[in-house]
């Protein structure tokens, strides 16, 4: 584009190969962008709005401010700065990257946090992973080695979708929640618990999914308990943060948000309380609206 940058902003994990280049850059300035810093600022600056939000940003995986994965964030903020109000109860991603690539591995480690240690091979799974490599994983996520911790609300939909036996493995990231989504019964009313405030803490919301499939409820019914919970425990979080601290508007964001059953229970719920929520519309809300997000941090900090 015949562009001699002045500044340049990246996101603030520093393996990206983007990060790299553009700290190998001469001559500019360079601002590291937290990912869902990015993914706030970005709905905000296509809405031309100034902020302060409140901002419930759920994705597969995010480079956080403390070296953890981040992925299921309550964030108070604008383009200028934010503050990390919430998340989603963490554990373990066992075998790191591979989680996102098998599913049942994340089911293993919310059972492992939600039951104890070694947690029972679920009857849907078992069709697709051994015994022993069950025990395998749910040591890993015993130890913690090679298993970050995380509060990836997109991990968490790929772990409950696995208990549900929609898919062990994947093709591509995001596959099970959105075949879970895809089998959800839209005039089911129930949902399932999601306590918590700051901390949306899912393990109990697992053991109610467990006592479901095993009293044979099915699975359409499920799914939908599931988003429903996790919709309605969205928006009250949000709604409190927001009341805490004056804010009329809640943005919802992050590829999770492509979830258009989600999407719409979080939304209903806050709308409700006569919150106004901003939405992207223009920009995809998974990571193509990123770099406009990560623009618009960069030039409210010029």
């Amino acid at each position: 584009f015949a562009v001699s940058p002045e500044v340049v902003a990246h996101d603030l994990h520093p393996e990206y190969l983007s990060t790299k280049y553009a700290l190998e850059l001469e001559g500019v300035e360079t601002v590291a962008v937290q990912h869902h810093h990015a993914h706030l600022a970005s709905c905000l600056a296509e809405h031309r709005e100034t902020g302060p939000a409140v901002g419930a940003i759920f994705d597969g995986t995010g480079y956080g401010t403390d070296g953890t994965v981040w992925g299921g964030e309550l964030l108070v903020g604008d383009a200028k700065g934010f503050e990390r109000r919430g998340r989603l109860h963490p554990v373990r991603m066992p075998g790191g990257e591979r989680a996102i690539h098998q599913p049942w591995r994340m089911a293993c480690s919310w059972l492992f946090d939600a039951l104890g240690p070694e947690p029972p091979l679920p009857p849907l799974i078992a069709a697709h992973v051994s015994a022993e490599e069950w025990q395998k994983v749910g040591k890993l996520a015993a130890s913690g080695l090679a298993s970050p911790l995380t509060s990836s609300a997109g991990r968490l939909f790929d772990a409950v979708a696995a208990l549900c036996g929609i898919r062990a493995e994947v093709n591509y990231e995001g596959q099970a929640a959105v075949e879970f989504e895809g089998i959800a019964d839209a005039t089911e009313g129930g949902e399932y618990p999601l306590p918590g405030d700051e901390l949306l803490d899912a393990r109990e919301t697992v053991r109610a999914i467990l006592a479901d499939l095993g009293a044979g409820v099915p699975v359409s019914v499920v799914a939908a308990r599931f988003h429903n919970g996790v919709g309605h425990a969205t928006a009250r979080a949000c709604a409190r943060i927001a009341e805490a601290d004056g804010i009329d508007r809640v943005v919802l964001s992050g590829g999770v948000f492509q979830n258009r059953l989600l999407l719409e229970r979080t939304t209903e719920a806050l709308e409700r309380t006569g919150l106004r929520v901003l939405v992207p519309r223009l920009l995809p809300p998974n990571d193509g609206g990123i770099a406009f997000g990560q623009a618009a941090v960069a030039a409210a900090s010029a």
